[in-house]
C-alpha cells in the first residue's frame, strides 16, 4: 500500500512560483514512477510531469515544459514540482500519483488527495 500526501498549493499571482511536495509512504515507493497530474474545473484530469525511480528520467506536458521541474528525493520519499512563470491557466487541483511501472503507464495506481493551485491574473 502506498499513501501520498501533497502540500504547497496556494494562491499566487501570474508570473509567480510555487513548489509542490508529495510525501510518499510505503515500503517500496522509492522504486516507483512518480507523477503530477492536474484537473481544472469542468475539465478532465491531465498529465503534467513524471519522473522515473532510477536515473531520474523525466517527462513533461508541452504546456509546462520550460516552466515546471519535477524532482525526487528518494531518501525522503518525496517528489517535488517546482512551478515557475505561472499562468492563470495553470489553476487546478494538482494530484501526486505513483505507479510501480513505467512513467508512461496509465492510469497510475496510487493517488493523493490533491492540492489547490490558483493563479490570479
Amino acid at each position: 500500500q502506498v499513501t501520498l500526501v501533497e502540500s504547497g498549493g496556494g494562491l499566487v499571482q501570474a508570473g509567480g512560483s510555487l513548489r509542490l511536495s508529495c510525501a510518499a509512504s510505503g515500503r517500496t515507493v522509492r522504486t516507483y514512477s512518480m507523477g503530477w497530474f492536474r484537473q481544472a474545473p469542468g475539465k478532465e484530469r491531465e498529465f503534467v510531469a513524471a519522473i522515473s525511480w532510477m536515473v531520474g528520467i523525466t517527462n513533461y506536458a508541452d504546456s509546462v515544459k520550460g516552466r515546471f521541474t519535477i524532482s525526487r528525493d528518494n531518501a525522503k520519499n518525496t517528489v517535488y514540482l517546482q512551478m515557475n512563470s505561472l499562468k492563470p491557466e495553470d489553476t487546478a487541483v494538482y494530484y501526486c500519483a505513483a505507479d510501480p511501472r513505467s512513467i508512461n503507464w496509465r492510469p497510475y495506481e496510487y493517488w493523493g488527495q490533491g492540492t489547490q493551485v490558483t493563479v490570479s491574473a
